[in-house]
């Protein structure tokens, strides 16, 4: 059912934690299944993400994509990161059932949502970031990655 790159991510996680004083801080959830996943983002002053780290409350699915995201994100500058789409994130992972696709657009919106965050405490605008959303059941219906 799971590849073996998710069972790694959800046995032994990578970049789980808080980064106090984080530059960018996104938290969003999916009613539906109760997965809540918060991302933080150290950014430095040439907008390239130099750490992620993670706290997700959910299925072994939602900590996968949630690790892998962080380790898609780090290096990247946030306009590449904004670039990181669900798609990204589940063919890292060597896919994902269908029944789970909805965690990795929740690992995609916490992305945008600590960018959203970052963005607005630094008084910039990042070229085709939109404002989060904090039910991703909002827009699953509509995401064409999926």
């Amino acid at each position: 059912m799971y590849s073996e790159k998710v069972m790694d991510h959800f046995k032994n996680p990578r970049n789980m934690g808080e980064i106090e004083g984080a530059k960018g801080v996104g938290t969003v959830g999916n009613a539906k299944c109760g997965d809540i996943m918060r991302m933080y983002l150290d950014i430095d002053e040439n907008g390239v993400i130099k750490e992620a780290k993670f706290k997700t409350f959910g299925c072994g699915a939602a900590i996968a994509t949630s690790s892998m995201a962080t380790e898609l994100v780090t290096g990247k500058t946030v306009q590449d990161a904004l670039k990181v789409t669900n798609r990204a994130v589940m063919e890292a992972l060597d896919g994902l059932p269908p029944v789970k696709v909805h965690c990795s657009l929740l690992a995609e919106e916490a992305i945008h949502a600590a960018l959203w965050d970052y963005a607005k405490k630094n008084g910039i605008v990042i070229e085709g970031l939109k404002e989060p959303v904090e039910d991703i059941e909002e827009i699953e219906a509509n995401k064409s990655e999926i």
